[in-house]
């Protein structure tokens, strides 16, 4: 799995997890509002980005992957993770709390959809059109891809195979919280848009239910895409909490 690090080694890192369709560029916004000295580590998933050559298996082998880049570092991280990426740092979490300092989880579903087979089926016949650059253009526009991003998401997208594609939507959409989530011993954020859809907004309730120790916080004027329509103030919340996890 491709990575990128910057900042100092041997400090706490923050590990930044990007969503489906897109790749580690997406944080770019974000990481131009924090301070250079720290730690950031940026995976492009597996399936995504600079990773394409590696199918999307599943969430178990992913979060497998994220604990030896953890490993690594000597300091349990800061994991933030936004849609997809959000519901690996929540099992990244559960699974390993030795690795992970706290989370900041961004527009994570945790309600599973009830009709996940006709909607596999409607991607599985639709799959290609992520290929088609007018297609493309309007999924970045529901994004909120920046147009200084839109050449690496139209890039991204073409990218993804058809495997990825279905197997991390078909995560995606029967996720549930992890058992080892109500057990976490951090205090996480749960960041959800005000705009979103109804299941989102059931869906942090639900992480919050599962762990009452975590924090919901209603992003005012978002939709799908807090890290790219406030990446400014997402770093100011995002630099908090790295010097209260230090603290």
């Amino acid at each position: 799995m491709h990575h990128e690090t910057f900042g100092p080694a041997g400090s706490r890192p923050l590990l930044l997890l990007h969503g489906g369709g897109v790749a580690g560029w997406m944080w770019d916004p974000v990481r131009a509002h924090l301070d250079d000295g720290r730690r950031l580590l940026v995976p492009d998933l597996p399936g995504h980005g600079r990773s394409a050559a590696e199918p999307y298996t599943s969430h178990a082998e992913t979060v497998a992957a994220l604990a030896v880049l953890l490993e690594r570092e000597g300091e349990r991280a800061l994991v933030v993770g936004f849609s997809l990426g959000a519901q690996l740092a929540v099992q990244l979490a559960a699974q390993r709390p030795d690795l992970v300092a706290d989370a900041v989880v961004i527009s994570a579903q945790a309600v599973p959809l009830r009709a996940v087979g006709p909607t596999l089926a409607l991607l599985r016949a639709t799959a290609g059109l992520a290929r088609n650059e007018r297609f493309a253009r309007l999924q970045a526009r529901e994004l909120f891809i920046p147009d200084d991003l839109l050449p690496a998401y139209l890039e991204t997208s073409a990218g993804i195979s058809r495997e990825t594609l279905l197997t991390a939507v078909e995560a995606n959409l029967r996720f549930v919280p992890p058992a080892g989530w109500a057990d976490f011993p951090g205090s996480p954020l749960v960041l959800v848009g005000e705009k979103e859809k109804p299941l989102m907004h059931r869906s942090a309730a639900a992480l919050h239910d599962a762990l009452p120790c975590s924090t919901v916080e209603v992003v005012e004027g978002c939709g799908h895409g807090i890290p790219l329509q406030r990446p400014e103030w997402l770093a100011a919340r995002l630099a908090e909490r790295m010097d209260a996890v230090a603290g």
